[in-house]
Formats: C-alpha cells, sequence, structure tokens
C-alpha cells in the first residue's frame, strides 16, 4: 500500500473480537483512480499469497473500496468517506490525525 502512496494506514487485531476476520486494515486514497489501483494491487498480491477468492466491493463507486480476504479485510477510503464512518471508532481505535502542511517564511 505504501508503493500506492495509502495514507494513514492502520490495522486492526480483531481476533478474539470479531467472527469477520482476524485483522482489519484502513487506509485512504485521494481519488477514485487511486482506490481503483490500490484495491487492483492488493488483490494481486493477496492472490500471489494463496488468498483463494478475494471479495472486492465498492470498486465502480470509487468512495469506499472493501475487500475481503477471509483473515484480512481491507478497507480503502477516500478521505470525507472515512471520517464519516470513521470504523476506527468502532473498534476502539483512533483515527489518525490528518497531516498538517505549514507555510515556511
Amino acid at each position: 500500500m505504501d508503493d500506492d502512496k495509502a495514507e494513514d494506514i492502520i490495522s486492526i487485531d480483531l481476533a478474539g473480537k470479531s467472527s469477520i476476520a482476524d485483522y482489519m486494515v484502513i487506509a485512504t486514497g485521494r481519488s477514485a483512480r487511486q482506490l481503483h489501483a490500490m484495491a487492483q494491487h492488493l488483490d494481486d498480491k493477496l492472490t500471489k499469497l494463496g488468498v483463494k477468492q478475494v471479495s472486492i466491493e465498492g470498486l465502480t463507486q470509487g468512495e469506499w473500496v472493501l475487500l475481503d480476504g477471509g483473515d484480512v479485510v481491507v478497507h480503502l477510503f477516500k478521505p470525507e468517506v472515512r471520517s464519516f464512518y470513521n470504523l476506527e471508532k468502532m473498534w476502539g481505535v483512533e483515527l489518525p490525525e490528518p497531516e498538517r502542511i505549514t507555510a515556511v517564511g
């Protein structure tokens, strides 16, 4: 995901907390095109790692893409959608602070 310039990547350990997956990964992308590329690259990587079937939802909308690899669920959001749903809060994890750019000079 770093290669695709994903932002604010977090991993949440769900083992013992949920039966949906062992881990949830949440990341932000700046555009529908970036989310689509990240999802395709993740699908390829998961397949190479031996994950039999990866379900992908939301590719055509490009606001929120969900990849379900069984043991790992990945949510890729545009910034405003991630902030709105705030899945991190549901699992007791803080949403990362947005990067702040300060002017010099």
